[in-house]
């Protein structure tokens, strides 16, 4: 019972200061779990992140069901998620009220500013993290050489950068224009299946 709650608060803070949506959260997320609890494993994470981005939802949600889940089962994903959305509805809230009075000014616009950039950089640092994950199987810097590459990981991203606006395109003399997102994700799937099975 005391991990379901400390899951919850945990997930809460998380919530509550996911500025930049989801893939800023990624971090913050990894920092909490891995990090500072250690609850789980680097690779765990990445597997997590990587079911999140392919299940129907917001990612910082699915991610928190799937972390509590792994770690304390139904009740751990209730908690976990709870968590994550109470935090962020109730700061919504707070938010759209103080947008409603002051949202036009000279300060609010300077704030936003400024929230616009801290969140483009929590974006990158994910995907970052989420680069380092895929290729090393750890976002550990220090830890990380080109012997330790993983190629079909590699192979799967470049084609996955190339198949949909170049690679298809090309092979159809245009009359495919381009391969949408689920079709890109069902193909590389069935690839990294036969490629690693």
């Amino acid at each position: 019972m005391e991990l379901i709650a400390k899951l919850f608060v945990v997930f809460l803070q998380i919530g509550c200061f996911s500025i930049g949506g989801g893939y800023a959260v990624i971090s913050l997320i990894q920092n909490q779990i891995v990090g500072k609890y250690g609850w789980l494993t680097e690779k765990t994470f990445g597997d997590i992140i990587t079911i999140s981005q392919m299940t129907p939802g917001p990612l910082a949600v699915n991610a928190s069901t799937f972390a509590g889940f792994q770690l304390a089962g139904v009740w751990g994903a209730a908690a976990a998620t709870a968590g994550c959305v109470a935090g962020g509805i109730v700061l919504s809230l707070l938010l759209y009220v103080f947008f409603k009075k002051k949202g036009n000014s000279f300060y609010m616009t300077h704030l936003l500013k400024g929230l616009k950039a801290a969140s483009t950089g929590l974006i990158l640092s994910a995907a970052g993290t989420i680069l380092l994950l895929t290729f090393w199987g750890s976002s550990d810097i220090g830890q990380l050489s080109l012997s330790g590459i993983e190629i079909r990981s590699v192979a799967l991203f470049v084609s996955a950068l190339l198949l949909p606006r170049i690679i298809v395109p090309l092979f159809t003399k245009g009359k495919v224009k381009g391969l949408g997102p689920v079709a890109l994700m069902l193909l590389t799937g069935a690839a990294g299946f036969f490629l690693y099975h």
